[in-house]
């Protein structure tokens, strides 16, 4: 008997849990759905049933379930998601508070594989995920020497609050959720800064690229941007490859890879666009171009939904890697 419980399951990246365990068909017995004091007693329907949304308590983390799904904010995993594990349940946290914890594994599915030495994997950020998939083939083929990242990231990874000062913005409200506006605006500026210039966000793709690639000498730096883009995030990401290549043989590379859609037919105006990846769980790639300011260094721009493969979507695909190891059908 399979017993699952979601964690956050109001929440924007909740709700899109549910949703893609529902596309998906994951197997499961029970479902719990657990959230915050504020949001409990909701009432949440799927798949034919009413579910009442229970408070998250140090005494239901010990109840037994086999999966824990944690979309709850950093400082709650800290606190139930070893209460989880200790329970015998195998956790998979989608904020950042075990990404880089020693022990613990930093999953994209399509890029490797859970060692399970600790029952907490982590989901690594949105704009990491959607990068590290397209550098997968490139480091299996080329090998990698450097990444530079610039990211564009719609306001939906700050949550509701994000969205809301996109839209409200509009109409003159002050920002909440941002320093600035973020309505007609640009912000270089996600998370907070550290004392070397560079915000947290931009040291998270830094050194999550490292750790996933299993790549700790791979020259990696990043500049993070939020514009105001309702879903989905791009990226543009300079690369240089240890191994000679053309940008033909880039674009055959993803051509023939089942992990990335390749769109780059700038001729007739065709690229990856936000508006073409929200609501899909492809990631999207194009543009592809060689920089002749540096030797065998290749521009690929990326797009995808920062919800869905982003969030919800990579952390039911750890989900269906860790059942399909164990053996449940």
């Amino acid at each position: 008997m399979t017993r699952l419980a979601i964690a956050g399951a109001t929440g924007l990246v909740g709700r899109k849990m549910l949703e893609t365990i529902d596309r998906k068909e994951i197997p499961f017995d029970e479902l719990v759905l657990f959230s915050s004091a504020r949001s409990a007693g909701q009432q949440v329907e799927f798949q034919g049933q009413t579910y009442i949304v229970r408070e998250l308590t140090e005494d239901a983390a010990k109840e037994s379930f086999d999966y824990v799904l944690m979309s709850a904010g950093g400082s709650t995993s800290e606190h139930y998601s070893p209460i989880f594990e200790e329970a015998g349940a195998i956790v998979i946290d989608n904020s950042s508070q075990w990404r880089m914890a020693e022990g613990i594994d930093l999953i994209v599915p399509e890029v490797n594989e859970p060692k399970l030495d600790r029952k907490i994997i982590a989901n690594p950020n949105c704009s990491t995920i959607q990068s590290v998939v397209p550098l997968k083939p490139l480091q299996e083929t080329y090998g990698l020497k450097r990444v530079a990242y610039t990211t564009y990231q719609a306001v939906s990874g700050s949550g509701v609050k994000g969205k809301a000062d996109l839209a409200e913005g509009a109409n003159g409200k002050a920002p909440e959720a941002y320093p600035h506006p973020i309505y007609n605006n640009v912000l270089p500026h996600i998370d907070s800064f550290l004392e070397d210039g560079y915000t947290k966000e931009e040291q998270k793709m830094i050194d999550e690229t490292r750790k996933i690639l299993n790549a700790d000498d791979l020259k990696v730096t990043a500049t993070c941007v939020r514009v105001p883009v309702q879903d989905s995030h791009s990226v543009h990401m300079s690369v240089t490859l240890e191994k000679e290549a053309t940008v033909e043989a880039i674009q055959a590379l993803f051509e023939n890879d089942d992990r990335v859609v390749l769109i780059d037919n700038p001729q007739n105006n065709e690229y990856p666009l936000a508006i073409h990846s929200t609501n899909k769980d492809e990631i999207f790639v194009g543009r592809i171009r060689r920089d002749d300011s540096l030797d065998n260094t290749f521009h690929v721009w990326c797009t995808s939904d920062n919800l869905l493969k982003g969030a919800a979507l990579n952390a039911v695909q750890i989900l269906e890697q860790v059942m399909s190891l164990k053996g449940v059908k």
